[in-house]
């Protein structure tokens, strides 16, 4: 963990067959524990719409917002990989527009790589950005993004056509220079063939074991988000409750005079104190 972890080391990781690590972090005090703990990459996801924000989707996401918490998150790491999620609407209006927004999670959010979500539609937007020396993660399968499209949050590419698109979407990110691509909610099966066929790791999120690496939100492995929890998610913590009832002896301490006792208080000197 005395290195940083790099773009290379996602090369280098699946070369040696290591996994790699990733979670997603929006502040401050929650990067600097995770990455404390030794973890590969940070992802500041566009999540932070319905975890952080409460919306039902992540389409409610700015650019500010994504920069405001990127930079939370990079101020609080020294070991991961940074990645900065690139929200709706950021990236495909126009390619200019998609450099210059990538540009700001580099220089104002401070990230190390930005994501985006998109197959062979955004293999040229994706060589654009990296043509502009920023590293770029690719994101297919199940694309929050367009969940109006997928009617909901639905597995993707069990299908034979959808599958063979899929594995098309890989390889043209591959193509486009992407040093990575997450793929989420896809059939295990899928994601080893995928797996396989390209050169560039892939992070499964819902999509097996068979993906070079594995990330999920860390709202979810905490047990902290109560609204929904995914199959794929498994929960190391439960958060929920622990607070709850931190929370309740708090108010029962304070309301029964037991909280702030003398060791919890700041003394006067005495004679200065007769002096006010």
């Amino acid at each position: 963990m005395n290195s940083k972890f790099t773009t290379q080391s996602f090369s280098k990781a699946k070369q040696k067959e290591e996994k790699i690590t990733m979670l997603t972090a929006y502040d401050y005090s929650m990067a600097q524990i995770i990455d404390g703990s030794g973890i590969d990459a940070i992802l500041v996801g566009d999540s932070l719409g319905m975890v952080m924000q409460g919306h039902d989707s992540t389409l409610e996401v700015t650019m500010d917002h994504m920069v405001y918490h990127c930079a939370c998150v990079s101020r609080g790491v020294k070991h991961a990989l940074v990645v900065g999620d690139m929200p709706f609407l950021s990236y495909h209006v126009s390619t200019e527009e998609a450099v210059r927004n990538a540009g700001r999670l580099i220089q104002e959010g401070k990230a190390g790589a930005v994501k985006l979500e998109g197959g062979k539609n955004m293999a040229g937007t994706v060589k654009a950005i990296v043509n502009a020396q920023i590293p770029v993660m690719g994101h297919i399968g199940l694309t929050p993004q367009s969940v109006n499209i997928f009617g909901g949050f639905k597995v993707q590419g069990k299908q034979e056509a959808k599958a063979r698109a899929l594995i098309e979407d890989a390889l043209a990110l591959e193509e486009a220079g992407v040093f990575s691509i997450v793929l989420e909610a896809v059939p295990e099966e899928l994601a080893r063939i995928i797996t396989e066929k390209v050169s560039v790791p892939t992070i499964g999120i819902g999509a097996g074991r068979y993906c070079d690496g594995q990330i999920l939100v860390i709202n979810d492995i905490l047990g902290a988000y109560s609204e929904f929890t995914p199959k794929f998610v498994k929960q190391y913590a439960h958060l929920n409750a622990t607070i709850t009832d931190a929370v309740g002896e708090y108010i029962q301490d304070v309301k029964s005079q037991k909280f702030p006792e003398k060791k919890h208080t700041y003394a006067m000197d005495e004679s200065l104190l007769k002096k006010v």
